[in-house]
């Protein structure tokens, strides 16, 4: 069994070295044969994208100065001129009340009082606390006839009467309007009686629409400080507003 194998063998190897039958097809390469490609180097970029200058951003001013960049027109700042405050004189002149001639040193006399009337009639509104500083006569200061000298103004009588005669009184100064404020008067502060309550002033029944500080006095005027409930509206001062007060 053996010979008969190899001799087979032997057969065929020799018919494939004297040739393949002739309906047999030699082996063909079908590898694909592909032209070689230039290969370009990552840094070199295509030619349809190459720029047609050459763009340095090494100097920038240099690169500004190329470029057809309309620069805005400055303008130079300047501050606004703020004209100084002034004391401003009453809108209306009241007739002067009855007082005694101006004497030789420049002085003269004004009549000054101070009233909790409106307070006293609505005491529901004030805390129980305070009710012993409320006057049942209303007056705090009744009316008197004081001394003041030329340029003063109604809140520096009202600062020095109150000093003079013991009677409490708290006040600061407001730079920015360049006027006092008149935060209470014997212990009964502003809002004591509600939001709208707060002390008030007028000269010869007007109520100025500025600070105390800022209303110089002449002979003869009648200055009366009154305790509001409703910013003036209950004292017949309705629509004004005291920067001071």
């Amino acid at each position: 069994m053996f010979i008969v194998s190899a001799v087979v063998l032997a057969v065929l190897a020799g018919a494939w070295f004297w040739g393949a039958p002739a309906d047999i097809a030699p082996a063909v390469d079908i590898t694909p044969t592909i032209a070689a490609q230039p290969i370009l180097a990552p840094s070199t970029p295509p030619p349809i994208f190459v720029a047609e200058e050459e763009v340095v951003f090494d100097d920038a001013e240099e690169v500004y100065e190329a470029s057809e960049i309309v620069e805005a027109e400055e303008i130079e700042y300047q501050e606004p001129e703020v004209p100084p405050i002034e004391a401003p004189t009453p809108i209306e002149e009241a007739p002067a009340a009855p007082a005694e001639a101006i004497t030789d040193d420049g002085s003269f006399t004004v009549v000054l009082l101070i009233n909790v009337n409106m307070l006293l009639q609505n005491m529901d509104l004030l805390h129980r606390d305070k009710h012993e500083l409320v006057p049942e006569s209303g007056w705090i200061f009744a009316p008197q006839a004081v001394t003041v000298y030329e340029g003063e103004s109604v809140f520096n009588v009202l600062q020095r009467e109150m000093r003079r005669h013991g009677i409490h009184l708290a006040t600061r100064w407001t730079p920015i309007l360049n006027s006092a404020y008149i935060e209470a008067i014997n212990n009964i502060y502003e809002f004591d009686a509600g939001a709208l309550s707060g002390w008030m002033y007028s000269v010869n029944g007007y109520f100025p629409s500025f600070g105390s500080s800022r209303y110089l006095l002449s002979d003869g005027d009648v200055i009366e400080w009154q305790f509001t409930l409703d910013l003036g509206r209950d004292l017949g001062g309705a629509g004004v507003v005291q920067e001071d007060e």
